[in-house]
């Protein structure tokens, strides 16, 4: 058993899961570096919870636990002894399921996007991935939190897989070279978070600063010509509603607009 006092880290290495040697068809070759205990986890390559007396606790009722706290509470609400308490277990007990709070975040954030929409086959290219930008966007949206989570490598779990295998297949009736498919659906989702992050940040600083605006009419117009020209134009006047198509549905069309000439110039 492990013993007292491990941190928010992860336990003494004596109460990890022991590892059982996988050999199915997941198996790795014999010179295949180790994979991380996380993408194990994701795929289904390790055991989890296989030790310690008490039953009743999944990795899956885990996860979903702490997507549903960190939903409702903030990001920076999550630890393992506040996610064990909801759990009505021991901060140690989750442990037996993932080595580290950095385990955890990193299974999270693959189940937390789930899975991508269905696009027909078929599907114009520009409708496709139109469809999958506008769903990756409402996914990350109802979960904002978890765009504070710092990734130290790229997600690599098989619902993001999935996503990018149906990034991809949007353009797969076109003729450009695989590597650039690749960086424009890698580019696409960067815009979209980039997007939600924006979004998010101006949302939880709209209170109380609301009046600050008013420095926008006292502009020199010979200083801001162009910005002078623009608040004349009533462009900054624009409701919620009306600024978050401008945040989303403008840029991606212009986004895709430039996709559109670089994909033509391949046929």
């Amino acid at each position: 058993m492990a013993r007292a006092g491990a941190g928010e880290d992860g336990p003494h290495p004596e109460s990890e899961t022991p590892r059982e040697k996988n050999t199915g068809p997941w198996a790795a070759g014999p010179d295949s570096p180790p994979l991380s205990r996380a993408v194990e986890l994701m795929w289904g390559l390790a055991p989890v919870g296989t030790r310690g007396p008490r039953r009743g606790l999944s990795l899956e009722q885990i996860v979903d636990t702490a997507i549903e706290l960190a939903d409702e509470e903030g990001f920076e609400a999550l630890s393992m002894n506040k996610l064990a308490e909801r759990l009505g277990f021991t901060a140690m007990s989750l442990y037996r399921y993932v080595d580290s709070k950095a385990t955890l975040l990193e299974v999270a954030l693959d189940r937390v996007v789930g899975m991508p929409p269905e696009i027909p086959s078929g599907t114009p290219w520009r409708e496709a991935l139109e469809l999958w930008a506008r769903a990756e966007y409402r996914v990350i949206s109802r979960h904002t939190g978890w765009l504070n989570v710092r990734m130290s490598a790229p997600p690599l779990g098989p619902n993001n897989m999935a996503w990018l295998e149906t990034g991809l297949a949007a353009l797969g009736g076109t003729r450009i070279p695989e590597a650039l498919k690749l960086q424009l659906v890698m580019n696409l989702s960067l815009y979209i978070i980039g997007r939600a992050r924006l979004a998010e940040e101006i949302k939880a600083e709209e209170e109380g600063s609301e009046g600050d605006w008013g420095i926008i009419d006292r502009l020199d117009p010979g200083r801001f010509p162009a910005l002078t020209a623009a608040v004349r134009a009533q462009a900054f006047e624009q409701d919620d509603q009306q600024w978050a198509t401008l945040f989303f549905d403008t840029g991606l069309g212009l986004l895709l607009d430039g996709y559109e000439r670089l994909i033509a110039s391949y046929e």
